[in-house]
This record gives C-alpha cells, sequence and structure tokens, in this order.
C-alpha cells in the first residue's frame, strides 16, 4: 500500500481539498475553503497545513480569517444556503473559548438542516500537560471536555483521539454533510497534540471524491394514497418550504398550482419558489402570515406541505389550521417531517414527488368558486400591503419600518438578496417582501439568531457575487456581531447593509406589551435615577461612527426619500456600505393575521398582565393537536 507521511492537520486539509458533491450531473467542490482564528490550539496543527498547503500547493484550500467564530459559522452556513446545501465551509478554531463560541453557530446549523464542518481545538489526548491553558476539569471523567457541549447540536460529532481514527471520522462527516435528511453541523474535535502528531497516510485517503447528493423517489402507493386524499378536498392549500428551494422544485411547483388550481402559502425558508405575483401565490403563513394564507388556512380541508417542518410560526402554534376535519399530505425527503401531523407521508425529493402528484392529478383541478376567492383574498392583501407602505403610514417624525421595507422593494431588483434573521423584520418581511426569485429571500428563522445578518451577508456574497446583497439588520442584532464587516472589508465583498436603528428591542418591545409587560427591559436608556429602572433618557450610541470605524462606507437617511437616495448610491458603490436609518420604534407593523403561543403569567399583580392572560387564555381554546 502506497503512503505518504503527513500530520493529521495535513492529512485533513489535504483530503478536504479533493471532496466534492454532485446532483444531476454538476458537480462542485463540497468543501471549497477553511474559515478560521487561530490560537495555540490549532496554529501549528491546522494553521500550519493551510500555510504548507498554501505554499507548496500541494492542496488547495484557501483560508479566510474571521473576527469572531460564531461569525464564521454563519457566513458558511448563509453560503450553504444560497448553493442548496451542496457546498459549505470548514471552520478551524483554537481551544476553549474559540471554540466553544461555535456553538450558537451549530446550533443554528442543526436546526435549519444546512451543513457547516466544525473544526474545533480540544486538549491534549496524551494528558501529557494536563491541565492545559483554557482546559476545563470535569470531576466526572477525564475524557470531558468543553468540545462535548458540541454534541447536542450536531448531526455528527467524533473526537480523533489517535491519528488514524480521522480516515473513517472523515468519511462519515462527508456522509453527513451531503445527505439531505441527516446534514446539519458536523463536528471533529480535534486535539492540538493529535493535529501536530504524524502518520502513515494511505494515498487513497485522497484521491478525488465525489458525493452523489440524489433525489429519493416517492413510492407510488403513497403517491397514489396522496392524490386521493387532494381528489376529494374541495378547499386544499399548499405550504411551501424549505425543501422546496432546496431541491430546485420552484418550476414544477408553479406548473402544478396552475394547473390545479391550489394556491401556494410559503414559509420563510420556502418563500420565493413562487413568485409574489404569481395568480396562486398567497404570500407567507402562520404567526406572522398574510390575510390571504392565514384565511385561506383556516377552511382548508387538505393541507399538502412540501419540504416544510412546520414550525409553531407556520402552523401559528396550532391554529392556524382550523378546519376540524382537516388532513395533512407530507412531502418531505425526512420522514421525521413527513409524517408530522398524522399526514399521508410522502417521502422523497421535492421535484420529484411535486412531479409524481401532478401526474396522477392531471384531470382533476379546484372549482372555480374556490380560485375566484382565492383572487379575491389576493387582492384584498395587495391593499394591505400597500398600505403599509404608504407615506402617512408613521405618525411622528421618523419613518415606520414598513415603509422602509417598502422603498427597499421598489430599489432592488429580482436577484437581489435580502437577509435577516432576528427582531420585527422577520414578521413585518413575511407579509410585505415581494420576492420573485427562490434565492432573493434570505431569513433566518428557524433558530431566529441575533447577529447572523452581517456574518451571513459575508456568506452569500461568496456564494454569488453576482447578485447584490443586502443585510437589513436592526440596532439590536448589529451590537451582538458587526464585526464581520472587517471581514467584508478585507475580503473586497461590497455588501449593502441597511442598519435601522430604533434605540431599542423593537420585537420583543411589542411583544412585551402585549403579554402584559409594558415592554420592560426593551429600550436602550440610561437607568433613571428615581425609578432605578432602564428608562431614562436615549443613550447616545452612534452605530453609524461604529460602521464607518470597521472600515465601511456610511450614508446616512433620515426620511423615506432619503433612503432611496442612499440606496441608489449604494447600489452604485463597489465597496460595502452600511445606510444607517431611524425608525419609529413603536411601528406601526402589518397587522396581525395569526397568533403565537407564548406562556402569559398565570397569576400577578398587574393588571396589564392579568388582562394579557385573559386574551391569552381565549387564543390557547383554539389549540389543537391535528390527530
Amino acid at each position: 500500500m502506497n503512503t505518504v507521511r503527513l500530520t493529521t492537520a495535513q492529512a485533513l486539509v489535504r483530503f478536504l481539498a479533493q471532496q466534492y458533491s454532485e446532483r444531476d450531473g454538476q458537480e462542485q467542490r463540497l468543501i471549497p475553503g477553511m474559515w478560521g482564528i487561530f490560537g495555540h490550539g490549532n496554529v501549528a496543527g491546522i494553521g500550519q497545513a493551510l500555510l504548507q498547503a498554501a505554499v507548496t500547493q500541494e492542496a488547495d484550500l484557501p483560508y479566510y480569517l474571521a473576527r469572531n467564530e460564531q461569525g464564521m459559522v454563519h457566513a458558511s452556513v448563509a453560503y450553504a444556503k444560497m448553493r442548496d446545501r451542496l457546498a459549505t465551509f470548514a471552520c478551524t478554531a483554537s481551544t476553549g473559548p474559540g471554540s466553544t463560541n461555535m456553538i450558537t453557530g451549530a446550533a443554528l446549523a442543526t436546526t435549519n438542516r444546512l451543513p457547516v464542518l466544525l473544526l474545533p481545538s480540544d486538549m491534549f489526548a496524551t494528558r501529557a500537560a494536563d491541565p492545559v491553558l483554557q482546559q476545563l476539569e470535569d470531576t466526572r471523567g477525564g475524557d470531558v471536555t468543553v468540545n462535548d457541549a458540541f454534541r447536542a447540536v450536531s448531526k455528527y460529532f467524533d473526537r480523533i483521539q489517535r491519528p488514524e481514527q480521522l480516515i473513517p471520522a472523515a468519511l462519515a462527516a462527508m456522509r453527513v454533510l451531503t445527505d439531505p435528511v441527516e446534514t446539519g453541523a458536523v463536528t471533529l474535535a480535534l486535539p492540538q497534540d493529535v493535529q501536530a502528531e504524524a502518520h502513515d497516510w494511505p494515498v487513497s485517503f485522497f484521491r478525488r471524491r465525489v458525493w452523489h447528493v440524489g433525489r429519493p423517489v416517492p413510492e407510488p402507493a403513497a403517491v397514489e394514497r396522496a392524490a386521493r386524499l387532494l381528489r376529494n378536498a374541495k378547499k386544499p392549500l399548499i405550504v411551501a418550504g424549505g425543501g422546496t428551494v432546496y431541491s430546485g422544485a420552484e418550476t414544477a411547483l408553479r406548473a402544478f398550482a396552475e394547473a390545479t388550481g391550489i394556491p401556494v402559502a410559503d414559509t420563510h425558508a420556502g418563500k420565493g419558489a413562487v413568485p409574489w405575483d404569481h395568480p396562486y401565490a398567497v404570500g407567507g403563513i402562520g404567526s406572522t402570515g398574510s390575510h390571504a394564507a392565514n384565511e385561506l388556512a383556516k377552511d382548508a380541508d387538505v393541507v399538502l406541505g412540501i419540504g416544510t417542518r412546520y414550525s409553531d410560526f407556520t402552523t401559528a402554534s396550532h391554529t392556524v389550521f382550523a378546519n376540524p376535519d382537516v388532513a395533512f399530505v407530507n412531502l418531505n425527503v425526512a420522514r421525521l417531517d413527513a409524517v408530522k401531523h398524522s399526514a399521508e407521508p410522502v417521502v422523497a425529493d421535492a421535484r420529484l414527488g411535486i412531479e409524481a402528484l401532478a401526474g396522477a392529478l392531471t384531470d382533476w383541478e379546484v372549482d372555480q368558486e374556490y380560485r375566484d376567492r382565492t383572487r379575491q383574498l389576493i387582492a384584498r392583501t395587495r391593499e394591505i400591503e400597500e398600505a403599509c407602505f404608504a407615506p402617512d403610514r408613521n405618525s411622528g417624525p421618523l419613518p415606520a419600518q414598513t415603509q422602509i421595507l417598502g422603498a427597499l422593494n421598489d430599489v432592488l431588483d429580482d436577484r437581489a438578496v435580502v437577509i435577516n434573521a432576528a427582531g420585527s423584520m422577520p414578521g413585518d418581511l413575511q407579509q410585505l417582501w415581494r420576492a420573485r426569485d427562490p434565492k432573493a429571500y434570505h431569513v433566518e428563522y428557524a433558530y431566529s439568531c441575533m447577529g447572523y445578518e452581517v456574518a451571513a451577508g459575508v456568506g452569500a456574497k461568496m456564494a454569488d457575487p453576482s447578485r447584490e446583497v443586502v443585510v437589513l439588520v436592526g440596532d439590536g442584532s448589529y451590537l451582538m456581531m458587526a464585526q464581520e464587516i472587517v471581514t467584508m472589508v478585507s475580503e473586497g465583498l461590497k455588501v449593502i447593509i441597511v442598519l435601522v436603528q430604533n434605540h431599542g428591542f423593537a420585537s420583543i418591545g411589542a411583544l412585551s406589551e402585549s403579554l402584559g409587560s409594558q415592554r420592560f427591559g426593551t429600550k436602550y436608556r440610561y437607568r433613571d435615577g428615581d425609578s432605578g429602572q432602564l428608562d431614562g433618557g436615549i443613550l447616545p450610541i452612534d452605530l453609524a461612527a461604529n460602521a464607518s470605524s470597521l472600515g465601511a462606507d456610511v450614508l446616512h437617511a433620515t426620511s423615506v426619500d432619503e433612503f432611496r437616495s442612499a440606496m441608489e448610491k449604494a447600489k452604485a458603490s463597489r465597496h460595502t456600505t452600511v445606510v444607517h436609518v431611524e425608525t419609529d420604534l413603536y411601528g406601526p407593523n402589518p397587522p396581525g393575521h395569526g397568533w403565537w403561543d407564548v406562556p402569559v403569567s398565570q397569576t400577578s399583580a398587574l393588571d396589564t398582565t392579568r388582562a394579557a392572560f385573559d386574551t391569552y387564555a381565549a387564543h390557547k381554546r383554539a389549540q389543537r393537536h391535528y390527530l
């Protein structure tokens, strides 16, 4: 057997550079590069291996420097989302805090079913210098390290205690990364001494490997059962989720909706699968869903879920599908999701499943009366949207956030990517954003992680440099993680960041008020000397100056017209540009058409909380299991 002597880190770098994925005959690098921040745990291991690969050109694995370990995971996940889960990055971090900083990113990746390869450095396998700097000493066992925290948020976890263990572990890691059912965060913990340890590796370990991402074919009997349910439906509704986009099923879905007349609602991950102005597109569904989608959901007798995991926001906490006899047909590549809500499952690739259902329903369509009702509800929804964009929407000197979104809709083309993750904007966007392209709407709402946005802008732009990438971020998320602006600048990535400042947490503030908690702790204020609460004057925070100090160009807007003008300048620029605009903390936001189950205190000394509980109890009565 031919062998080559390399360290474990050198072997891993060489291996990763030879991994490819393939679907529908198209191959691409599975791991096109590695993000990292070096410390004593990985600088002489992975760091040396990446340097050697670059100098000797023995392996093509470019290195990218991040400014925060969580941020580099977010960038990798955003890249994977843009590439339909067919490519992602590896991330290396040093021992202790460097590695545990990646845990939140790992949870986000796994929750969103998006691949990322994490390489946290670990303590000495030999324990020769035990305990070392940044080591957690656990009285329960000597083999426990902080990296064990990755187990709960990873789809695959392994610790490489000996160099030769890398071979089965690396192959298993690639298997999980390329499995659309099992994908998520994959973690290979690398003790720092093992990284630098040499071994004689089989040369065949480094051959070019292509991991074929298949399209599972639906079982004919399952298609027949599903088609039977749909044939008997009078008011069916499609819920398109992220799996629709990842499988490239947009064309098939549009054709299916046109042939059958079934309206299509979408989740955050599925938005854009059907263009917003398609005659059967009824908008987002659930807690922050549109008027049309939620009205149709109330009466739906059969719900066809395609590639959705049915989060509580999608189901409005099990209240939006209100028909007592509602039945579900779930088309999903994962059986976990296909059987939810006692559904008739079709376990298959979304595109092939839609095509199979279309073939089984060639002579069937909904009644004209239902088509007319869909059209009427869409027209009413458009009126609601336009009211949110109206010039007189705001009641004070500052524009409403909805007006800014309306202006942004107007100035961006159909291919521009809008990124968001947390706060009040996801709810506004689900109702108001007009996406025609399946990659134009990039809202991370499975983990809804504050701080995702700016880092995700890096990954999205790297995944498709031809698109304008616009990061929508509130001051709350910006303050959590803005440092990857430096990465954008250093890598020469042109990203537009729309920084919406309202001096507080608008989303949680409004939720707090609705739950009787009076917006407690949700504003950026001085501590008042009399009340002792954080309800004094507004803090003198200059986030625009901060963005400028990180290397971005900064434009200011104080009105909707100024915002439009600033966006045109930002689009014309070749540099990362922050457009700073202040909005009204108190909205108004789009009208609510759904409910979200957030428990209210059952007993309270506050009148506001007692009143909120009465409202909560009334909504709770509509909640149900779908059995």
